[in-house]
């Protein structure tokens, strides 16, 4: 029996390297087998043992919303004067959903999946970055019945409109991946940051003009309170969307944009995607610094 040729003698195979290499979130998308996988695993076990399965991520929003429309629409009228108000409503609570959940849950999955973690080498990006897709999975049920509604009710979408909703989308998805990174790692060493995220994703629903207009921002704390208010890039993110739905549901768009909507609203929001590209940036540096002590700390 002849032996194997060593390594040596074969200039031809690839240099070894560690089995968990990786450069960061780039690695993450070349491991798309993983990364699918995680993903549907996660959505089927949220709805393992259920007789309707996938049917109530329809069912959930949609009866959300219902009662919504009924309280807003039905019972009150038209909400501090307002057309739609529960479009208002469900558009905001769109946004907030997918940031709530990307939020809390990526800070979570290292510690909710430390089986794998501790014996599987694979980029541990994995794991909030699954749980960002999951969210928006379970997004777009919410989506399409907004759509439908604003329809419904006469909407009429325009290119800006559908473009502020895009960049809304894309500014929560930047800021919720970037501190899903952060907060992932740090979790793993000292477990109360899941209860700091728990306290902020409540905060969120009240910091935003989802239950609430803007105006009234600016009429209880005028315009210097305003400003401050729109620093808040979630806020500004649920505008945008406002801006995509909402608005072109009302009689006069122009005329509701121009009351409701803040000035330099595009601006605004542009600069707050760069800035979460930044933050993105500075979160995968902090999850690289620490991801090596997190299958120990496991």
């Amino acid at each position: 029996m002849t032996a194997s040729p060593s390594r040596s003698e074969r200039p031809d195979l690839p240099p070894l390297a560690p089995p968990a290499a990786g450069s960061g979130l780039l690695e993450v998308f070349r491991q798309r087998y993983l990364l699918g996988m995680l993903v549907r695993n996660t959505i089927q076990s949220r709805y393992q043992g259920t007789v309707l399965g996938w049917a109530w991520s329809y069912l959930q929003p949609l009866v959300r919303f219902l009662m919504f429309y009924f309280v807003f629409q039905v019972m009150i009228g038209r909400g501090s004067g307002m057309e739609n108000f529960a479009i208002h409503l469900f558009a905001g609570m769109v946004l907030v959903h997918f940031f709530t959940e990307t939020f809390a849950g990526g800070t979570q999955s290292l510690v909710s999946n430390r089986s794998l973690i501790t014996k599987l080498a694979m980029p541990k990006e994995l794991f909030p970055v699954a749980r960002m897709l999951v969210s928006l999975w379970h997004t777009g049920p919410m989506l399409l019945i907004l759509v439908i509604a604003c329809f419904l009710t006469g909407w009429r979408p325009d290119l800006l409109g559908l473009a502020a909703g895009l960049l809304g989308f894309t500014l929560i998805l930047l800021l919720g991946l970037a501190l899903a990174l952060f907060f992932s790692v740090s979790n793993v060493f000292f477990r109360d940051f899941g209860k700091v995220v728990q306290t902020l994703s409540q905060f969120v629903t009240f910091s935003v003009p989802m239950l609430y207009p803007f105006t009234l921002v600016q009429d209880r704390f005028g315009e210097t309170g305003a400003k401050i208010y729109l620093y808040n890039p979630v806020a500004e993110a649920v505008l945008l969307i406002q801006r995509c739905f909402w608005v072109g549901t009302t009689d006069d768009p122009t005329a509701t944009a121009a009351l409701h909507m803040p000035d330099h609203l595009w601006t605004r929001g542009i600069v707050m995607v760069m800035v979460s590209v930044v933050l993105l940036a500075l979160a995968q540096r902090w999850f690289t610094k620490f991801e090596k002590r997190v299958p120990e700390r496991l």
